[in-house]
């Protein structure tokens, strides 16, 4: 999907806060999940506290009225502008917007992290509970987990609420920039099959070779794949009309699948 992005787009990113935020790994089902906190993916926005303002992972302001962001500390936070869950189109659509300020009335920045705060990921919660109360804002709550049979009895509840999925921190872990395995992602998966209707040109590693694919699923829902392919299927990709496999995680309010990955060419029997 990234590459997709970079293709149709000439508009360059602010790398402000693309190496200043944590972000997840997905847990494979097998590493021990014992005493690691356990907490709900919030289904909002994503949302950097930088003492003054919110900031998007690509360092975009959200323009948040005053009267939202009072009481907040003069000190980086992280966490997501959340209205509820199965809302993350709505609530995009609300952050976005720079003349709706009573929509914010809807929404709750809660706090997950304190970035700026060193020491184990247990004394940084315990900082962030010692911090004024807002009335726009919430700590998120963790629980610390009992094995990966926890993890599941707990994702089977969330997901039966319409909730998107768990997160969980490994204990005494630090604040570290990017992609890391102190935090995973927990997610159930859904795979459906579309028609190849196109293909997309790489950009960068992939220059030369196939970025993504162009689809149609059954109910006529286009949209692209632009990751889970090997280096040997962005060389020789499936062909156009072909039938695919894809994995993802949820659908948009207009039915386009959210997250999907590439899982390979139907084979008929």
């Amino acid at each position: 999907m990234v590459t997709i992005e970079v293709i149709r787009s000439t508009r360059k990113p602010s790398n402000f806060l693309k190496a200043k935020v944590l972000l997840a790994q997905v847990w494979d089902g097998a590493m021990n999940p014992d005493g690691w906190w356990l907490s709900e993916k919030l289904d909002g926005v994503r949302a950097y506290w930088d003492g003054s303002r919110f900031l998007s992972r690509e360092g975009n302001p959200f323009m948040a009225p005053a009267w939202f962001t009072e009481g907040l500390p003069a000190l980086p936070l992280d966490g997501e502008l959340f209205m509820a869950r199965k809302s993350f189109q709505t609530t995009v659509g609300i952050v976005r917007r720079h003349d709706e300020a009573d929509a914010w009335k809807s929404l709750k920045y809660l706090v997950f992290d304190a970035p700026a705060k060193a020491g184990a990921f247990e004394d940084r919660m315990a900082f962030l509970d010692a911090l004024p109360v807002s009335d726009h804002a919430a700590i998120h709550r963790h629980v610390q987990c009992v094995g990966a049979a926890h993890v599941r009895e707990e994702l089977a509840r969330v997901e039966a609420m319409g909730g998107e999925g768990l997160m969980l921190r490994q204990p005494g872990s630090a604040y570290v920039c990017g992609r890391s395995g102190t935090l995973l992602k927990v997610k159930s998966f859904r795979d459906a099959e579309a028609v190849v209707i196109d293909h997309f040109r790489g950009m960068g590693r992939h220059k030369g070779r196939l970025g993504a694919l162009q689809v149609r699923t059954a109910a006529g829902i286009e949209f692209a794949v632009g990751s889970g392919f090997s280096d040997d299927e962005r060389d020789h990709p499936p062909a156009i009309g072909s039938v695919i496999t894809f994995r993802y995680q949820d659908v948009t309010d207009g039915g386009t699948p959210r997250f999907a990955t590439f899982v390979g060419v139907r084979k008929c029997l």
